[in-house]
């Protein structure tokens, strides 16, 4: 959904109430968990949030409040939504003078003990989508060397008529996402 005005709350319910009822916009649902599909774009950021429990544990909180989309022009609405498999959160990007919402449904979310803690999850794009896809959101505690890692893997291709002609400019924002939402994990650990 494209508008020139940041959308109001209550039509950002609607939009997601109407979203929620549909099915995912793709068919490799869950593939961040393994194989990212053929034919889809694959980006991996990757960084180094410090060492140890305390940062470990930062991280998921700011991961948990959705503070890897607070970057000014990029949001998560609501940053109230749970991060729990089927809760559905609207994406919402200012570019090129307007706003764009996207609908996305939580596919799974990880939480595993072990010589590697991890936490995370992963969304995949419903059908108002500018891009068709999914995306994991991924928190790493290496106990070995104490190392804590913040890991973004997506796959995507245009879903849209628009994307598919600035396909270009997509992809920039795509990685300014990417490294800007790094940077705010980081941010949030320190």
């Amino acid at each position: 959904m494209l508008s020139l005005q940041k959308p109001s709350v209550e039509s950002i319910r609607r939009f997601l109430s109407e979203q929620s009822a549909l099915d995912f916009s793709y068919p490799a649902v869950g593939a961040t968990a393994t194989t990212p599909p053929a034919g889809h774009v694959v980006d991996r950021t990757r960084v180094k949030l410090g060492e140890g429990a305390l940062v470990f544990d930062l991280a998921v909180a700011a991961l948990q409040r959705w503070e890897q989309f607070r970057l000014g022009w990029v949001e998560a609405w609501s940053p109230d939504t749970p991060i729990q498999p089927g809760q559905v959160v609207a994406v919402m990007g200012w570019a090129v003078g307007m706003w764009w919402l996207n609908a996305c449904r939580i596919v799974y979310v990880l939480d595993e003990f072990g010589p590697i803690r991890r936490f995370g999850f992963a969304y995949g794009t419903l059908p108002c989508h500018a891009e068709s896809g999914e995306e994991r959101f991924l928190i790493e505690w290496d106990r070995a060397d104490n190392s804590v890692w913040y890991d973004i893997l997506a796959f995507s291709r245009p879903n849209q008529l628009l994307t598919r002609l600035g396909y270009p400019f997509v992809r920039r924002l795509q990685k300014r996402f990417a490294r800007e939402s790094a940077t705010s994990m980081c941010r949030s650990v320190q």
